[in-house]
């Protein structure tokens, strides 16, 4: 598995490559020192800043390269292919273009005037020129690949988590019908009864509110079903499947468990099933613990094991199906590799009386 560097190293590397390029080679040289050297440690302290500017540092190392050369060194030019990997990787093509054709012809005049350069021998500059740019753009469009990726992935959670959402509320008006005509019948009899029944309809009505309200903040969908989805009071029935498939698992509820609105309870039921479902594909775990903690105004779930950590722990679809859950009702969610070994997964939903 590759390992992705933090950024900053990234940043740091480059610059040694081309302070190792430019400004050793400058020193060594002994000639024309008073600009080669300055032109080499400009070039070198500005490819730090490329992802910042990255036209900007073009331009500055074109015109480091351009004197440098001018004066017999040529080792700068390392400079101006990284700014063109950047600027093609950050930049939309048509001005990566036509800014690294532009720093190619301003580059052609001292090239050709210093030494023995001659016209047939641009081919390798121009090459490793068009090399640095291509490789900058296939970066580029991997990386919005990847974005594009994740938007759709996005995109479906919210319409999966749309449909669920829309079950909830169907289900909570049947559930009013039904309540209504029945505090009907019985209202001249049972007049008791009936304002009873009447007030579950006034209840179950202000939750449908709630969840209808965050439906439509979603993408509909017309082809939902009717059906209940499964709320907390199902969990031990989803930890004994888990068990039976070979897996250790805890469950522990803190707090005093009270009654949540349903999108709540739905959505915890499903961190906690995506959670177990990811750490018995991935995770080559044998214990796992779910938590629930009851706060106030507040429902927090943890789902942690004693697995691989976060080295394969699926392809993160299902924590983005979790993030967009959490983030409808306001909470927030975390996820990674526990400083003892495992995974956790850590999220945390506000419960509103409203």
């Amino acid at each position: 598995m590759l390992i992705r560097l933090p950024q900053w190293l990234r940043d740091v590397a480059a610059v040694l490559v081309v302070g190792a390029s430019s400004v050793g080679p400058a020193i060594h040289l002994d000639k024309h020192l008073w600009v080669t050297l300055p032109m080499s440690v400009i070039a070198t302290a500005a490819i730090y800043f490329r992802r910042r500017n990255p036209l900007v540092v073009l331009a500055v190392e074109t015109a480091a390269a351009v004197i440098a050369i001018a004066f017999g060194h040529a080792g700068i030019y390392v400079g101006v292919l990284f700014a063109v990997f950047t600027l093609a990787a950050l930049t939309n093509r048509r001005l990566s273009v036509q800014a690294t054709l532009t720093a190619a012809v301003v580059l052609t005049v001292p090239l050709l005037r210093h030494g023995k350069w001659h016209l047939s021998e641009l081919f390798g500059p121009v090459l490793l020129l068009g090399i640095a740019w291509f490789a900058g753009e296939t970066a580029r469009l991997r990386e919005h690949d990847a974005q594009e990726k994740l938007r759709q992935a996005a995109a479906e959670e919210r319409a999966r988590i749309t449909r669920e959402l829309h079950d909830v509320v169907t289900h909570n008006v049947s559930v009013m019908v039904v309540q209504a005509a029945a505090a009907g019948e019985i209202f001249d009899s049972r007049p008791d009864q009936s304002r009873a029944a009447i007030s579950d309809v006034e209840e179950t009505g202000r939750r449908a509110l709630n969840e209808l309200r965050r439906l439509l903040g979603a993408v509909a969908d017309d082809e939902a079903g009717v059906l209940p989805q499964p709320s907390l009071d199902r969990l031990d029935e989803l930890v004994d499947r888990v068990r039976t498939a070979g897996l250790d698992v805890d469950l522990r509820r803190e707090g005093d468990p009270t009654r949540l609105p349903e999108g709540v309870e739905l959505s915890a039921y499903r961190i906690v099933q995506e959670s177990l479902t990811n750490t018995l594909k991935h995770a080559r775990a044998s214990r796992v613990t779910v938590v629930l903690r009851y706060r106030q105004d507040e429902l927090e779930v943890e789902v942690s094991d004693n697995g691989v950590g976060a080295t394969d722990h699926g392809d993160g679809r299902g924590l983005i199906g979790m993030r967009e859950r959490v983030a409808l009702y306001g909470g927030d969610l975390s996820a990674g590799a526990r400083p003892t070994g495992g995974f956790a997964v850590r999220a945390r939903i506000p419960v509103t009386s409203s």
